[in-house]
């Protein structure tokens, strides 16, 4: 009862541990906590008391979602969806830990228990009887203790002489150059031996898969090896190489191995594929080979479960010096997730998981075959566990049937941007697909669908390849169209020059780049080069305001040209004509409001001086009209009361977009301010657009499809530039109605007509009330003094009386 309770206990706290980390609905929580200061970054003491599981876990939690500076939130990755079959594999660590606490020969017995018993069903699932089971968590180092094994069993005396012994005989591992980078110079490394001691034999040219092995060069290269004295090893096959998932020609290399005592090692994702009833014959050769690893965990969807290595070897002592079986009990329990997960699961549903995921690649095969531009690689066009597809132009057609010499510089350097781009795009869309983008060397980039090492994983179902498949049916036009205006682009940018530029951008997933030119003339190399970035910026802020579902960015941020426009995809019914007259316009409006701004300063600087100037010459010409009297401060209001002066003195105006100081006399003259320059009337363009019609875009042209992937694109915000992390340039567009930049030029000058009239007429009623509160000041003035006579008359005239009186 002791252990069974102890085993409840270790599942209820697995359970509520698991329970905690997956509650997604405390991240918002956490990070109010957390805000303002992220404490668990910060490493600090060990606390005196200790702390509960839960306490434990919930920090466990929130290191998990805590959010760096720059980095992206937890749920936009892949994260790994841990199911029931999940929780047995956890719960076999917690298990392993427990079952190690055991007495030594009861641990002993239970031990090697679960590994006869995983040994067992591991063989009897791949087809691979009679053979020994090796467990590790790095999937290169059954590699690597295979190789010691055959040093030890080849070189007698190696296990007392050690490596002394090779240097009369140098051991040579042959790989295929499709093999998983630097797999064969870690096995060196691990093993001690020079890389002169790792061949790689190139891959077929002529005939066969270009990504499967050279059988008739492999054995030329055994053949020179034995005659210089070398001893050949080991072969390294590929049941699915990492690229493209083609199989090595197995048969024939089992054969080659057997004529030179080599030893036969495969490894590969098609393996996975020996569980099922129709295997194919290049797969099934792997069930001869000597040695195979595996990867389980990756297959069926089992975190934390250890990678295998099976091999046949009839000398345990070997097997154990090389590392491949442990003499300690508590070794032998690394078997012990799996020994759950696979009971779990039992065989029809190991079965199931890998019939699901090789159908998942069947399906988007048949999907893929119809569409255009898309060119597929695999290696059975009925079966093939791995596809790879990638976008593919005829630049000669697309570009109607333009001869060799007119094509777009770097046709092929554009195509892998175009495929890495998409490759990017398919895998935000539709991350449950797990799509990648692989370079391989013949192809370029290619985006991969694999679902052995995915579906599991993400929980891929029919309705996310389709899903894949629609969005592939929306990009692929636009991608094509694009890249056919390239040219265009190109040619009409170069027939403004020397105002744009066409900047050469090979790795820019988009119509093109361009740059505008400032055409001012005596400026240094520094001064120039501010200009052409002020301009090129504020061109592509305007750009950006424009209301068109073509997006204009400052492209990538890193191996870019910069001061550039760089011009996002574009669809087949887009007129490049008016599209680059509007970037040449613009950037021409920018040019000269900047000379006009520039030239402002000394404008207003030579206009005061010519107004301080003209207000110095009319007080002079006051003082002599009014005379020296009128300016003494008592004797001046006296005589201007007694007689006052009309001054011919006019007032003055400064205009600022003239730059002159003009007379005030046509202002009291109108009761209004008037422009001594007249606007004129921009020009518009003769072409009208239908009402909807998009900017940029031809009026003839009707193409349904184009318009469907035209407002799908829309929908998607299709943009060259990726997630990543560069800040995101692009604008937001509409379905509202079009212009042309002269509608728009005509639009903004008549807007600012109707607001200089409203403002002139502002002012004239401004004018009108101050002469009427003048007139009325005037008036009241009249009367004071009126009145101020009267009583100077009255008080005369009783002066005058009393003066009679006395007489």
């Amino acid at each position: 009862m002791m252990v069974d309770s102890t085993l409840a206990q270790i599942e209820k706290n697995l359970s509520e541990a698991m329970s905690i980390l997956g509650d997604e609905q405390r991240e918002p929580q956490m990070k109010r906590e957390k805000a303002g200061f992220s404490w668990t970054s910060i490493p600090g003491p060990l606390q005196r008391d200790g702390q509960d599981v839960a306490t434990i876990v919930h920090q466990v939690h929130n290191l998990i979602h805590e959010k760096m500076e720059g980095e992206e939130p937890l749920c936009q990755h892949r994260v790994q969806s841990v199911g029931e079959q999940g929780h047995m594999a956890l719960l076999g660590h917690s298990l392993a830990a427990y079952i190690s606490m055991l007495d030594r020969e009861r641990l002993r017995r239970l031990s090697t228990r679960i590994l006869s018993d995983t040994t067992l069903w591991l063989c009897r699932l791949f087809r691979y009887e009679n053979a020994s089971v090796c467990f590790h968590e790095d999937d290169r180092d059954g590699l690597v203790k295979v190789c010691r094994l055959l040093l030890n069993a080849r070189y007698e005396e190696f296990a007392c002489e050690g490596y002394t012994v090779l240097s009369s005989k140098q051991p040579v591992i042959y790989q295929s150059a499709s093999c998983r980078p630097g797999l064969g110079q870690h096995t060196c490394s691990q093993l001690g031996l020079p890389l002169s001691s790792l061949c790689t034999v190139p891959c077929n040219t002529v005939f066969g898969s270009q990504h499967q092995m050279d059988v008739a060069l492999l054995d030329k290269l055994i053949q020179e090896d034995s005659d210089a004295g070398k001893l050949p090893l080991l072969l390294i096959a590929n049941a699915g190489t990492p690229g493209a998932g083609h199989t090595d020609k197995l048969s024939r290399l089992k054969e080659l191995c057997d004529q030179h005592g080599m030893w036969l090692h495969v490894e590969g994702v098609n393996l996975a594929t020996l569980v099922l009833a129709d295997v194919s014959s290049a797969v099934m050769a792997a069930t001869r080979s000597d040695s195979m690893t595996l990867t389980p965990g990756r297959w069926l969807g089992l975190p934390a479960v250890p990678s295998v290595t099976l091999y046949r070897h009839e000398d345990p002592a070997l097997s154990l010096a090389a590392g491949l079986t442990s003499s300690q009990p508590v070794e032998k329990l690394r078997a012990l997730p799996l020994w759950l997960s696979l009971q779990y699961l039992g065989q029809n549903g190991i079965v199931e998981k890998i019939s699901h995921a090789t159908a998942l690649s069947k399906h988007l095969l048949m999907k893929l075959k119809p569409l255009a531009s898309i060119k597929t690689s695999v290696e059975d066009d009925l079966s093939s566990p791995v596809v790879l597809f990638r976008f593919s132009q005829d630049m000669s057609g697309a570009l109607g049937g333009r001869s060799g010499e007119a094509l777009c510089a770097g046709e092929k350097e554009v195509l892998d941007t175009f495929n890495r781009w998409l490759g990017e795009q398919l895998s935000q869309m539709v991350s449950s697909c797990g799509v990648d983008v692989v370079e391989l060397e013949d192809e370029g980039p290619c985006v991969r669908f694999s679902p052995l090492l995915t579906a599991a994983v993400l929980g891929t179902q029919q309705e996310d390849v389709d899903e894949l498949v629609d969005r592939l049916t929306v990009l692929v036009p636009v991608m094509s169209s694009t890249v056919c205006l390239r040219q265009d682009f190109r040619e009409e940018t170069h027939r403004r020059a020397p105002l744009l530029m066409y900047v050469e951008e090979l790795a820019w997933p988009g119509l093109g780049a361009v740059r505008f030119e400032p055409q001012a003339e005596g400026m240094d190399e520094s001064r120039r080069k501010q200009e052409l970035q002020k301009i090129n910026y504020a061109l592509l802020k305007k750009l950006q305001e424009l209301n068109t579902d073509i997006i204009f960015s400052a492209g990538p941020e890193t191996g870019a040209e910069q001061d550039c426009v760089y011009v996002g995809l574009v669809t087949e019914d887009v007129d490049i004509s008016e599209l680059v007259d509007t970037i040449a316009a613009f950037g021409r409006e920018i040019e000269e409001n900047g000379r006009l701004l520039e030239n402002m300063t000394e404008v207003v600087r030579k206009g005061i001086l010519e107004a301080e100037q003209q207000l110095q010459k009319a007080s002079e010409d006051k003082l002599l009209e009014e005379g020296l009297l009128r300016q003494l401060p008592v004797v001046g209001s006296v005589l201007n009361w007694l007689s006052p002066l009309q001054s011919s003195i006019k007032g003055r105006t400064f205009n600022l977009a003239a730059g002159s100081v003009d007379s005030t006399d046509a202002t009291y003259l109108t009761k209004a301010q008037t422009d001594k320059i007249s606007v004129q009337d921009t020009p518009t363009s003769s072409s009208k657009r239908s009402a909807g019609q998009r900017l940029f875009r031809r009026s003839n042209t009707s193409d349904t499809s184009s318009s469907n992937s035209t407002e799908a694109a829309e929908d998607w915000n299709l943009s060259p530039q990726s997630s990543s992390s560069h800040p995101d340039t692009s604008t937001t567009t509409s379905d509202t109605s079009q212009h042309t930049l002269s509608d728009v030029i005509a639009e903004e000058t008549e807007r600012e007509d109707t607001e200089r009239e409203d403002t002139e007429q502002e002012d004239a009623e401004q004018e009108d009330a101050e002469q009427e509160d003048a007139e009325q000041e005037d008036a009241e003035q009249e009367d004071a003094e009126q009145e101020d006579a009267e009583q100077e008359d009255a008080e005369q005239d009783g002066v005058s009386q009393a003066d009679q009186g006395q007489s």
